[in-house]
């Protein structure tokens, strides 16, 4: 069996939830790499909210995975095979391998990752994509001042600890929201946020809203949207004046459900007029020229400890497809990954 290879591919698309049933792993023949391509085994596949986005065949800033391909992904990844300048058999890599054991990439596509900075896994988390887009939003569109209150949800995730670090560092109230009473926990005494609410305990968004008046008593001036739903209810009420809002995802509402079926804009549309705050979308895809800033500020940072990160960790290709419908049900903890290979 060592040239055969196995990945999960889409099955089918959605109707409403993702589900198992979507999912289909498949054996297959490992391929050979072309000129100026590079074969590889898949060490740590990420998984991430935006890939319920390409499931469906919906127009979006990235073009939907096709029934019968296999699912995309960024991977960290060991050369196996190289017919490129420049990259060898044994390098480690990061790419978009996808779901799947094995891959063939351009050389030009992938970017070689030093095992010595910190565990390779790293790559896709904390010094990799979710941490570049909680560092690029908060810095580049939340624009903090010492001082100000930050409000981010998922607070335990990749984004929302990479954005609860970086704000008490540099002077602000961190105030996270998370699911359960261990993340809670964890984001206090853990990660440093000021506190934490757990949104399981609150049914709706009203009890949450008087929960964060009593965690942000001076108000609003930054919040980083990366779930929507009934956060977002909650804290749009309690923007300060010329707040602003970095928006880089909305994960409560991208398996449907009743928070996605009513028609929030006008209120919202209102409160952002008359509070007069700045709502900067961004796809981090757009913006890796900063990636070298990030990684020149953070991943010291990293490496002394004086920023904390927590991965949860999935074993086996063949249950990516069980970790990333619980991912999206929030019951990780942490940067999801798979390990797919050791």
């Amino acid at each position: 069996m060592t040239n055969k290879m196995q990945r999960i591919v889409l099955a089918s698309r959605p109707r409403g939830a993702a589900s198992s049933d979507n999912f289909r792993l498949e054996t297959a023949d490992i391929p050979a790499p072309g000129p100026g391509e590079v074969l590889v085994r898949t060490l740590f596949l990420s998984l991430d909210p935006y890939m319920r986005g390409r499931m469906s065949a919906a127009k979006s800033y990235s073009a939907p995975v096709e029934v019968g391909a296999t699912m995309g992904g960024g991977t960290v990844s060991e050369v196996v095979d190289s017919n490129a300048a420049g990259v060898r058999p044994g390098d480690i890599v990061l790419g978009m391998g996808g779901w799947a054991t094995h891959a063939v990439l351009p050389a030009d596509q992938v970017r070689k990752v030093d095992p010595a900075v910190a565990p390779v896994s790293t790559a896709l988390g904390v010094l990799g994509m979710p941490g570049f887009t909680g560092w690029y939003g908060l810095t580049q569109i939340g624009r903090p001042k010492p001082g100000e209150t930050l409000v981010v949800g998922a607070a335990t995730g990749p984004v929302g600890s990479m954005v609860g670090q970086l704000a008490r560092a540099g002077g602000l109230r961190a105030v996270g929201v998370a699911g359960g009473a261990e993340k809670c926990r964890f984001a206090v005494e853990q990660l440093g946020f000021d506190a934490c609410i757990d949104h399981r305990a609150h049914a709706s968004a009203d009890s949450l809203r008087e929960a964060l008046k009593d965690a942000a008593p001076d108000g609003i001036d930054i919040y980083f949207e990366n779930v929507a739903g009934k956060t977002l209810e909650a804290v749009l009420p309690q923007m300060n004046v010329h707040g602003r809002i970095p928006l880089c995802g909305t994960v409560a509402w991208y398996q449907g459900g009743s928070d996605a079926d009513h028609d929030q804009l006008p209120a919202a549309w209102r409160g952002i007029l008359t509070r007069r705050l700045t709502v900067g979308g961004f796809i981090i895809a757009d913006h890796y020229d900063r990636f070298p800033a990030f990684l020149g500020e953070v991943a010291p940072q990293v490496a002394s400890g004086r920023i904390v990160y927590r991965e949860d960790v999935a074993e086996g290709l063949e249950n990516a497809p069980e970790a990333f419908l619980g991912m999206l049900k929030g019951r990780n903890f942490g940067k999801q990954l798979v390990r797919v290979a050791g």
